[in-house]
């Protein structure tokens, strides 16, 4: 495996587009990215691949090959190695070390969503400094890593920020209650909270995981129009950022989720997806999918491990309600997750 080393702002505003990013923001992409070493004759990249992916000359030099030829090469401090190297995806070119070299990637899709919300002026509209939240931006970072921000249009990003209302709390402070009408989803800016469900033999709470900044929560609640199902408290002093109910159906929910009705659904199945049914282990008496795979909602984060990040999963219940909220949990993980339209009602049959 290449030897890696922290990234620093001054090293990422040698690079373009980097150099125009905010310093806050410069400072953010400088904390999660490496800096990466590779050895002579050795490829970075080769012609025909699809990951996205840019990629700076940190030191040495590369070729840029087609079949055997090389093209050009790409050294290190010069005005050419300030742009992402042969960066048309698919690739046009291989890149290969002509020496030892050095190197960063960063992520595209992440880096387009970066830049595009960089420039919309959410810091005046947050008001938030360097003073008040520890590593202001690691949280917003952190969701911009999420495909389901990297998907949206800057404007909607925009519009979501300037949404979101900003909260103080204190260690041991109840911010969700388990029974209670779901109202906000929260994002952690900083702190860490505690997910607890109480259950008929534990009124006390089963512990289902422990959150920190860039976490969400609360959004079942609010897609399902059910109750609120586990409590969250601070674990310590904390900042919060929550969206109201209105505005994360309309900005984060709804645009996420993809519906298609039975023929789709049979469609993609056999063509390679998988049934992926969030009822209730007793709903599973009455109608019951084929081969299907069973996670109740109520444990799915904590099954998510159990899931395959390249399979199609097609999410089903009995009317749509809860596998909506099972698939808005898998498109924020980057998953590629279709909800059955009408719920295995329309189904008539089980397929």
């Amino acid at each position: 495996m290449p030897e890696q080393s922290s990234a620093d702002t001054a090293l990422l505003r040698g690079f373009t587009p980097l150099s125009g990013l905010k310093a806050q923001n410069l400072h953010a992409l400088a904390l999660k990215t490496r800096v990466k070493t590779l050895n002579r004759g050795h490829y970075l990249f080769k012609t025909g691949d699809s990951e996205k992916q840019a990629v700076y000359l940190v030191a040495g030099s590369v070729e840029l090959r087609t079949n055997d030829r090389v093209m050009d090469v790409i050294r290190a401090g010069t005005a050419e190695a300030r742009a992402a190297l042969a960066p048309a995806i698919p690739r046009i070119y291989s890149a290969r070390a002509a020496e030892d070299i050095q190197y960063i990637s960063i992520d595209s899709d992440f880096f387009d969503a970066l830049l595009a919300w960089d420039q919309t002026g959410y810091y005046e509209a947050l008001d938030l400094s360097t003073s008040s939240i520890e590593g202001p931006s690691d949280w917003m970072t952190t969701l911009l890593q999420t495909k389901a921000f990297q998907r949206m249009p800057a404007a909607t990003i925009q519009t979501i920020f300037m949404r979101m209302q900003r909260i103080e709390c204190k260690a041991g402070e109840i911010i969700i209650q388990q029974g209670t009408e779901g109202d906000y989803f929260y994002v952690i800016a900083s702190g860490r909270c505690v997910v607890r469900r109480e259950t008929a033999l534990n009124k006390n709470g089963i512990q289902l995981a422990e959150l920190g900044p860039g976490n969400s929560v609360g959004e079942e609640a609010l897609i399902t129009d059910m109750k609120r199902n586990a409590t969250v408290a601070m674990v310590t002093d904390g900042t919060l950022m929550r969206l109201g109910k209105a505005d994360f159906k309309t900005l984060l929910h709804e645009p996420q989720l993809q519906w298609v009705d039975c023929a789709q659904a049979k469609s993609l199945v056999a063509k390679g997806a998988k049934w992926l049914d969030v009822r209730l282990p007793s709903e599973l008496q009455q109608v019951r999918i084929k081969d299907a795979l069973h996670i109740p909602l109520y444990l799915f984060r904590l099954k998510l491990s159990t899931l395959i990040s390249n399979t199609v999963y097609v999410l089903c219940c009995d009317n749509g309600r809860r596998s909506s909220a099972a698939a808005y949990i898998l498109s924020e993980r980057g998953f590629d997750a279709y909800v059955l339209e009408g719920g295995l009602a329309a189904l008539g049959s089980a397929p």
